[in-house]
């Protein structure tokens, strides 16, 4: 049953948080004809008339009135089971209910999942996360998340920003389902606003390793493109260097090793969007190799001989998803002031994919089992 709680005299029914972009949000997951209840809210007893607009964006700050708008296009504003438009006048009594298209995330349940802990002190936490993880439980992915394993851990973790319906227990940042490496997790509320807004202010330092398809052909560079939600397919993202849409993004690269059909690049990222390195790295012509969202997943590039042709393959079939991996983080410690500086070495099926390209780069045998 959804949890009842009273605000403003009125009886609301909480669900889930309206966001446009909310990372729960899994379209290839559910079925997107049907409508899920996600609110409903009985206008209370001296109320004045209100549009039905504004009676939601006061009730549930989180929305926008565009969104709002949006939604009522699609029938999912109702009254007293009647569809409205936004300028339908509530009055008291009225129950008003919010549908969207993908039903609301449950409740968070810990789990006891084992945990790659790399560092602990009574202030924060540094994880490992292997690929094919979830960092936070979503459509699709409601169980065995690194948010799941951390609620078993550690009982009291700050729910920061968080709702009560969606919360965040200590999270600061997030990484890929199939991207590799460390995570810093605030134990406290402190710490959590401190390294959140290190995080906000740009003064951690993050480097990613990524293997990507061709010969990248400047040694360092910068991309700088604004990033948005795909046109065609609203589950992943994309490049908008001219800034019409989406948000600003910036990512530095530095070359570390190449083998010819391939490039394995260091990356800084200046913001942090979702699918950043992804994104830009395609958008500059050389996707993650094993990407499968962004044309990484199949050969790109390289001769179309037979020997080269299953090399690649295998190398394919070593990889869950994009090679991409979380290498560094720095940070300043938020009760110590110290600068702290983490790291992980890549995973071994991706060091065995560069093992086979290094051996094919040189002539030598590139069959080498991982």
């Amino acid at each position: 049953m959804p949890e009842k709680v009273e605000k403003g005299g009125g009886r609301f029914i909480r669900h889930y948080s309206l966001k446009e972009e909310h990372d729960a949000y899994d379209p290839d997951s559910e079925d997107e004809e049907a409508l899920h209840e996600h609110y409903t809210l009985t206008a209370p007893n001296g109320l004045v008339s209100v549009r039905v607009d504004k009676f939601l964006v006061n009730t549930l700050p989180q929305t926008s009135r565009s969104r709002l708008k949006n939604a009522s296009t699609t029938g999912a504003i109702s009254v007293n089971g009647q569809s409205v438009k936004v300028s339908y006048k509530v009055k008291p009594g009225d129950v008003v209910r919010l549908m969207l298209p993908f039903p609301p995330v449950p409740v968070i349940e810990a789990e006891p999942i084992p945990l790659d802990i790399r560092y602990e002190d009574q202030t924060l936490l540094i994880v490992y996360k292997p690929a094919s993880m979830v960092v936070h439980p979503a459509i699709g992915h409601r169980t065995g998340t690194l948010v799941q394993g951390l609620m078993y851990y550690l009982q009291n973790l700050p729910k920061g920003s968080g709702t009560q319906e969606d919360p965040r227990p200590g999270l600061i940042h997030r990484i890929d389902k199939e991207t590799t490496g460390i995570l810093v997790i605030a134990k406290t509320e402190y710490a959590m606003a401190h390294l959140s807004k290190q995080f906000f202010d740009r003064t951690t330092d993050r480097l990613y390793e990524a293997l990507v398809w061709g010969d990248v052909k400047e040694e360092e560079g910068r991309i700088e493109a604004h990033i948005g939600r795909n046109v065609k397919n609203r589950k992943i993202f994309q490049a908008f260097p001219d800034g019409s849409t989406g948000r600003s993004a910036v990512t530095h690269y530095r070359v570390l090793e190449r083998f010819g059909v391939a490039t394995l690049v260091q990356c800084k990222l200046e913001t942090g969007r979702t699918h950043q390195i992804r994104v830009h790295m395609k958008h500059i012509g050389h996707p993650l190799m094993g990407d499968y969202d962004y044309g990484g997943d199949r050969i790109v590039v390289g001769p179309n001989h037979q020997r080269y042709q299953q090399m690649m393959t295998n190398c394919l079939g070593l990889l869950p998803g994009q090679a991409l991996h979380a290498k560094t983080l720095s940070l300043t410690h938020p009760d110590t002031g110290e600068r702290m500086d983490f790291s992980a070495d890549m995973p071994e099926n991706l060091a065995a994919i560069l093992e086979k390209l290094r051996r094919w780069r040189d002539g030598r045998d590139a069959s080498v089992e991982w």
